[in-house]
């Protein structure tokens, strides 16, 4: 494991490791923690470039490195859940390294983030806004994708407030990490890849989610392999694109019981 990759741990037992989406920190799973640590020991890892954890100066800021050093942060083996750009990353660990986990759950999270006439996903125009506003005022840019993430959430007003306050209580990703983070949305593609994947997974999807659409469940079902361990789904009804903060008790009962019926014997 990697020292530069701040981690928070909790419990004992299977390895879980949770990582977060852009502009975050791993203080965003602070509703679930204490279940997850009921099934195991958990580590919440800020990504690098996020909250504690400095990108190095040496590495160039691409999707590349950001699973490489994260892989490299990760205990032998565990259930690595992601969710949004970590589930991106997750899914490309699950692709280049299966053997170091048990499962992969992705979170609100897609193979392939944008929007085309065929793909349900973020309209390309609000990416490039965001990537353009960074340069203006990062901080507020920041603000506003909270913001777009919680909308159509019952409790969204709620929801956003307790989002900032987890962000704010950590550094800032500086601006270069955030628009190369924007990049990799708008371009990291692992489509074409899925159906080489061997992990059990559990994607989990947000019913009112406006940057992640539920429409797209059925086209990765059938990029995926037709086995049951990687059709494993769930889709949170009241929730936007942070099921875990929205309704964590519904997320939970829906990941336990994956955990637990793929835990190592």
């Amino acid at each position: 494991m990697v020292d530069s990759v701040w981690r928070a741990v909790r419990g004992t037992g299977t390895d879980i490791v949770v990582l977060h989406g852009w502009g975050l920190n791993a203080n965003i799973w602070t509703p679930i923690v204490a279940d997850l640590a009921k099934l195991g020991r958990v580590h919440r890892l800020d990504l690098p470039g996020y909250g504690e954890s400095p990108w190095p100066a040496d590495r160039e800021l691409t999707f590349a490195n950001l699973c490489d050093l994260t892989l490299a942060a990760l205990p032998s083996r565990c259930h690595l859940i992601g969710w949004s750009l970590g589930g991106l990353v997750a899914s490309q660990i699950g692709l280049q390294a299966p053997e170091r986990l048990h499962s992969l759950t992705t979170v609100a999270s897609s193979p392939y983030f944008p929007a085309t006439p065929e793909w349900p996903g973020i309209e390309p125009h609000i990416l490039h806004t965001f990537a353009k506003q960074l340069s203006k005022d990062f901080k507020r840019t920041v603000e506003r994708f909270l913001a777009l993430q919680s909308l159509g959430a019952p409790h969204a007003k709620e929801d956003i407030k307790q989002i900032k306050a987890w962000l704010f209580a950590k550094p800032m990703a500086t601006p270069a990490v955030l628009d190369a983070g924007l990049d990799m949305l708008a371009s990291v593609d692992l489509r074409p890849q899925l159906a080489q994947l061997t992990v059990p997974l559990l994607r989990v999807y947000g019913k009112l989610d406006a940057l992640v659409p539920a429409a797209v469940a059925d086209h990765v079902s059938q990029l995926l392999p037709s086995t049951a361990s990687a059709q494993h789904q769930y889709l949170a009804p009241r929730c936007s694109h942070a099921p875990f903060i929205s309704d964590p008790s519904g997320f939970m009962a829906a990941l336990q019981p994956f955990l637990q019926q793929y835990a190592p014997s």
